[in-house]
């Protein structure tokens, strides 16, 4: 018998439509009932950790999951199941693959549509979510996300639609496997997956994305902040308007970290091009180039690697390694 906590953080999956038609938490989980899943050998636990939307997350909260994880796994819990909604249930599943160690499967799921909506997905990624985290084949995998029969890695799935049920992907390297009738099938296994303890998160890390005509202005309003680091979405392969420069240039000299990524769905950040802003000169100015992690994964990152004391150059390498 296969023992699961189910850790319940809130979201969609706990939600309902009220009588003026807006989606509210429940009173009661509908998920806290286990019964009629058709679960075979596998006994869920349930644990409300936090009943949070998900735009209310934040890697405080994210470090609170982490910590009760570990408890459990301590205390001999065969593997996690994390419910949470869907806006930041990316950036919270790739937090836990960060600094989590990879003794036993967690895996993190959520629902688009509302418990009492017609074709509601939560009981059915939940099922899915615990199939996957009792499989034996899920061990080693690092942290993952189930969502629509699909098995994701925390790294590299995204949201990719504001409501469709089949918004999860991965859109570099797809799917690690399905969950198919009941059976789990993996067909990919991740490379390389390392983790940093940590016991607080830092504040003051800043997301930024370039567009067509931007200034210095937000970089200099962020430096004025105190910041301890940026990440910015730049365009394409990694380039910036030419006049934003001066500014990234101010908040480097403060020796804040700057890590750069693409704004673009899929590919990622390479020091390419040659023209003033391009980023050859970005890679010179002390830019780290990050690879393929999107802006909030890598904020996440930079939070994680700031929060264990990494600087300079270790902060650098750890950053532009996406397998570290």
């Amino acid at each position: 018998m296969k023992k699961i906590l189910a850790i319940h953080t809130g979201g969609t999956i706990s939600m309902s439509l009220n009588d003026q038609g807006g989606v509210v938490q429940n009173e009661q989980n509908p998920l806290d009932n286990n019964e009629g899943l058709g679960l075979t050998g596998i006994e869920v636990e349930t644990d409300e950790l936090l009943n949070l939307p998900s735009p209310h997350m934040t890697p405080s909260a994210m470090l609170k999951i982490k910590n009760r994880i570990q408890q459990a796994a301590a205390a001999g819990i065969d593997g996690v199941v994390v419910t949470h909604g869907t806006d930041t249930l990316e950036e919270t599943a790739y937090f836990l693959d960060l600094t989590l160690p990879n003794t036993i499967p967690v895996v993190v799921t959520g629902a688009m549509r509302s418990s009492n909506e017609i074709g509601a997905d939560g009981v059915f990624n939940f099922k899915s979510a615990v199939e996957v985290a009792a499989a034996d084949a899920a061990q080693n995998k690092g942290v993952l996300v189930v969502f629509n029969t699909g098995i994701y890695s925390a790294r590299y799935v995204t949201k990719t639609h504001t409501t469709s049920v089949d918004t999860f992907k991965d859109p570099i390297y797809g799917t690690l496997g399905t969950v198919d009738h009941d059976q789990v099938i993996f067909a990919q296994q991740l490379i390389g997956s390392e983790y940093t303890e940590i016991d607080h998160v830092v504040e003051g890390v800043y997301l930024v994305k370039a567009y067509a005509g931007m200034t210095g202005e937000l970089f200099d309003a962020i430096n004025a902040a105190k910041p301890r680091g940026v990440v910015i979405e730049a365009m394409g392969a990694g380039n910036l308007p030419a006049v934003t420069l001066p500014a990234v240039q101010r908040l480097l000299d403060q020796q804040v970290p700057v890590v750069l990524v693409s704004r673009c769905f899929s590919g990622y950040a390479q020091p390419i091009y040659a023209y003033p802003g391009g980023g050859i000169e970005l890679q010179s100015m002390g830019i780290v180039f990050c690879e393929q992690l999107n802006g909030p994964k890598a904020r996440m990152k930079l939070i994680v690697g700031l929060s264990c004391g990494k600087s300079g150059r270790t902060l650098a390498e750890y950053m532009a390694n996406a397998l570290s």
